[in-house]
């Protein structure tokens, strides 16, 4: 019997080290998906060339040629839709989303953030875990809702915070589980085992027990 791939869209802003991740693992075929198409705001995105390279769509939606947000998502929101995604995956698109896109794509718009929320959301998430020295830090998926960072979250992974640790290393540590539990998250999403129920994500219609949402490192 042949799978049913479900078709995703991701979203980049740069170098796209979790839109590889995703590439790779969907070439090792363990994620029954079909990349369509990569689309980014920012001319320069590395991750534009990856794409390409993968032999996937690959597409700029400059913000900077639109005179508001709401024209630069309108005119995004028609670029991901002529690609019907079942999915869409933001994998470091550095954008604020109003609340009509967000709406849009609910229930099927995803993201990683690099801290365990509802611990530092925002930016410079690694510094401002060190700042305030947390034992644990690391990475979490969740569906994307109209406050920022805090949507329903699928699955998190844990890095112990080092003495001796910089923002850049503890960065390098958090991107390695980044790598590992986005295409996990994605693999759950297309083989229709996430549901929320009451704000909170679903494994097979069951709460996630702890060992399997938050992962040493």
């Amino acid at each position: 019997m042949t799978l049913k791939l479900v078709p995703v869209v991701v979203l980049i802003s740069g170098r796209g080290s979790n839109l590889q991740a995703i590439i790779d693992e969907t070439r090792a075929r363990e994620l029954p998906i079909e990349l369509r198409a990569v689309i980014s705001n920012n001319p320069a995105a590395p991750g534009l060339g990856q794409a390409q390279a993968a032999g996937i769509t690959a597409q700029l939606a400059d913000h900077h040629r639109f005179a508001t947000r709401e024209e630069f998502e309108r005119a995004l929101t028609d670029a991901i839709d002529v690609h019907r995604p079942q999915l869409v995956v933001l994998a470091g698109f550095m954008r604020i989303l109003g609340n009509a896109f967000i709406d849009h794509y609910a229930g099927r718009l995803m993201n990683i953030h690099p801290s365990l929320l509802p611990q530092f959301p925002g930016l410079n998430t690694h510094a401002r875990a060190l700042a305030a020295g947390v034992a644990e830090h690391g990475a979490t998926v969740h569906f994307v809702t109209r406050d920022v960072d805090a949507g329903p979250i699928i699955i998190q992974a844990r890095v112990s915070v080092r003495p001796e640790d910089t923002p850049n290393s503890l960065a390098t540590r958090v991107l390695d589980q980044e790598h590992r539990i986005y295409p996990l998250a994605i693999r759950w999403f297309a083989e229709g085992r996430l549901t929320v129920r009451e704000g909170e994500v679903l494994l097979d219609g069951r709460r996630q027990p702890q060992d399997q949402t938050h992962v040493q490192a």
